[in-house]
């Protein structure tokens, strides 16, 4: 479902039907005159649904995060808000950045249009820019010849799933944050799809690396072995963009037992 076009679409129902009112019919009306149904359930809306409009496409928008691959960072169940003018002015609907701002830079974690089906949200860090060289072998990570600094720190606990997975912490360009690796799982990636500039893509036993086009982005989750990224299925195009994470606003996590609100985890995030 494109919620942007039905909130577009809304919007100007709904201002055709006000500017109809205002111009025309309420001048007609009786002062004590009871408002039609048309005025009363379209065009009285109007003004709600125009600042709708204009904050979700041009300030920020909410998402909820539905999978485990940006844990420890993110976790299942958490509602967030993204920046959406940070990297630029973009037009509602057909996503054309009109006024560039920001270029979005390594370690941010960002929401955008999956390149393999613009009509899902994928969220994921930003690990190389335009011009990068990526390289994940063995688990380690380098960017342009320079391995990522990391830290191991306690493990990390999957309360869902009981079971535990190595947690560091790495600094990406003035971002520091966590990430999971799973000991046990391989470093090779076994099913890399044929996406645009795979010629730019190394693979092998250890993994892959790969030489960031222009105008692209490679992304990868912080649950490094638990994420289909840019290893699997390619780069994301600088029009696929929606805006950048920073907060999360509130969280519901759903065990069996027990269910409930998790408010300690409102707050910023890298």
């Amino acid at each position: 479902m494109n919620f942007a076009l039905i909130l577009l679409v809304l919007t100007l129902v709904t201002g055709m039907l006000y500017a109809v009112d205002v111009l025309k019919f309420r001048k007609l009306r009786a002062t004590n005159a009871k408002e039609p149904l048309w005025v009363e359930w379209g065009a009285s809306f109007f003004p709600v649904i125009l600042i709708v409009f204009v904050v979700r496409s041009f300030l920020f928008e909410p998402f909820k995060i539905p999978s485990g691959s940006m844990i420890p960072t993110l976790e299942v169940g958490d509602f967030i808000l993204v920046n959406k003018f940070t990297y630029g002015i973009r037009l509602p609907v057909i996503n054309k950045k009109i006024i560039s701002i920001n270029e979005p830079k390594r370690g941010d974690v960002m929401v955008f249009r999956y390149p393999e089906d613009p009509s899902l949200d994928y969220i994921k860090r930003v690990i190389g820019v335009p011009g990068d060289t990526v390289a994940y072998q063995n688990k380690r990570l380098t960017v342009n010849g320079q391995v990522v600094e990391t830290n191991k720190v306690a493990d990390y606990l999957h309360p869902e799933r009981l079971y535990y997975s190595e947690q560091y912490v790495a600094k990406l360009g003035n971002v520091e944050h966590r990430y999971l690796n799973d000991s046990d799982a391989p470093a090779f990636i076994p099913d890399a799809t044929q996406f645009p500039y795979r010629e730019n893509c190394t693979y092998n036993a250890t993994g892959v690396i790969c030489k960031v086009p222009p105008g692209h982005y490679f992304m990868m989750g912080d649950n490094r072995d638990n994420s289909r990224d840019s290893r699997f299925w390619g780069f994301v195009p600088d029009e696929n963009i929606v805006g950048k994470a920073f907060f999360i606003w509130f969280h519901m996590y759903s065990l069996i037992p027990p269910k409930g609100l998790d408010l300690s985890r409102i707050g910023s995030f890298n």
